[in-house]
């Protein structure tokens, strides 16, 4: 018998917006997160979250389906819309370092349960060009119309 064998009869699945809704465009993730919990999406946990990289490694430990979602600072044109697949594309690491206030980001999270052997069987990513990350609230109108296409992008996808 395999110990490492674990109960499928469940699946965990998330969707993790992350962000600080108190600096701007970083907020994004959030902002979907909360849009997306209104459409009580079955089978799904949704998760606002404004942490460190090692704490995502404790949310998705053991989930089937993870889609995360943050703002980008590449200096791409604002409300550009990533998305990657881990383990079938290369996440650019520099992609979600830019504005981070966190010591371990994204990037390096994924790298974290990597080694650590505890990736979600499917991660998504999906990131928005941010434009403005200066104190205050709320969006800016080009990362808000992005926002709603990367919404409509995950209900498809799930």
């Amino acid at each position: 018998m395999d110990s490492n064998n674990s109960d499928n009869s469940k699946s965990r699945n998330l969707i993790i917006g992350i962000g600080n809704d108190f600096r701007g465009d970083d907020g994004v993730g959030i902002v979907i997160a909360s849009k997306l919990r209104e459409h009580n999406i079955p089978g799904y946990e949704i998760i606002e979250y404004g942490g460190e990289g090692t704490g995502l490694v404790a949310l998705w430990k053991g989930a089937d389906k993870v889609i995360v979602i943050d703002a980008t600072f590449s200096r791409a044109e604002p409300g550009k819309i990533y998305r990657f697949e881990i383990g079938k594309d290369v996440l650019p690491t520099n992609l979600f370092a830019g504005y981070s206030t966190h010591a371990i980001g994204l990037a390096e999270a994924i790298e974290l349960s990597k080694t650590l052997d505890c990736l979600p069987r499917t991660l998504i990513i999906y990131g928005i060009e941010g434009k403005s990350y200066e104190s205050g609230q709320g969006l800016t109108n080009e990362i808000a119309k992005s926002a709603e296409l990367v919404i409509s992008k995950i209900l498809e996808e799930i």
